[in-house]
């Protein structure tokens, strides 16, 4: 006996067919092929889970509510596609072989941030132990990169950026370096501390739904890029942290994981840049690699 197959079924396939011929015609191939894609894949997912039309409703109104909590500020659709895991997913599928792993951009870039001297330090003494890091930027060969860039940020150590907290300078704990020969880097900054994503928006209120932490392991952020090379976003992480195995946004990778040297104030080998920090401080070391464009 042949399997019948039910109506609903037979009437959202030849919707779907519909919809798919009306995008036919698209001129860009690219565009064509991604919106054929989610057309077919939006509309397998309403029929895999009989969606209806009050859970449709629902699902307008939180993207809506994701829409309306942007600004200058605060990409929430950005750190709903972090929660998802579809920001880490688009990056691992975009890695290069032999480079830096990329992991997600989140939603607290701000671009413009300043230039800054080699051995600088990005932040203030009440932002967290003064940290130094050095490293340098190669090709994937191993030579080093002369004039490669490095824009990096991240939290103070109350869990906040700038943009979050009106008692931080504009760019606080931001800044842009520029490797000299050898393609060697060096900057001061706070110990990167481990916070919470914000959920006073309707991505918090998913996260409380589904029970999940949203808690981001201790990470400083970087865009290295250079001339001639693919650019990648990525991050440098605390291997002590706390949250390396829930990280509320799934970007952590073994191989971005750094272990944090602990130095007395008195230590001999007190680098010139921190002459004059009071306190024990810490170092790391964090090397990126960059595959020639294309």
């Amino acid at each position: 006996m042949t399997d019948v197959v039910p109506a609903f079924t037979l009437t959202s396939m030849a919707i779907t067919d519909d919809v798919l011929a009306a995008y036919a015609d698209t001129p860009d191939p690219r565009l064509r092929e991604i919106l054929a894609a989610l057309i077919r894949h939006l509309h397998a997912f309403a029929a895999e889970t009989n969606l209806t039309a009050s859970e449709w409703q629902a699902g307008i109104e939180f993207l809506t509510a994701v829409g309306q909590k942007c600004d200058a500020d605060r990409q929430e659709f950005i750190l709903l596609s972090d929660v998802l895991g579809l920001s880490s997913l688009v990056e691992s599928g975009n890695a290069a072989d032999g480079a830096t792993e990329p992991t997600v951009l989140g939603p607290f870039y701000l671009p413009g941030a300043p230039a800054r001297k080699m051995g600088e330090h990005i932040g203030r003494p009440e932002d967290g132990p003064a940290t130094l890091i050095r490293g340098r930027v190669t090709d994937t060969g191993g030579r080093p990169i002369d004039g490669a860039t490095l824009d990096v940020w991240q939290c103070s150590g109350n869990g906040r950026y700038d943009i979050q907290d009106p008692d931080q300078p504009r760019f606080n704990l931001r800044g842009v370096f520029t490797t000299g020969p050898g393609g060697t880097f060096t900057f001061r900054t706070a110990r990167p501390v481990s916070y919470p994503v914000p959920v006073d928006g309707p991505v918090g209120d998913l996260l409380r739904a589904c029970q999940r932490s949203h808690w981001r392991a201790s990470h400083l952020h970087a865009i290295v890029a250079a001339p001639g090379h693919r650019p990648v976003t990525t991050h440098i992480f605390d291997r002590e942290s706390e949250h390396i195995d829930g990280d509320a946004v799934f970007a952590v990778k073994p191989s971005l994981l750094r272990e944090l040297t602990a130095h007395r104030a008195d230590d001999p080998e007190r680098p010139p840049g921190l002459a004059g920090v009071p306190g024990p401080w810490w170092s790391l070391v964090s090397d990126f690699v960059l595959a020639p464009a294309g």
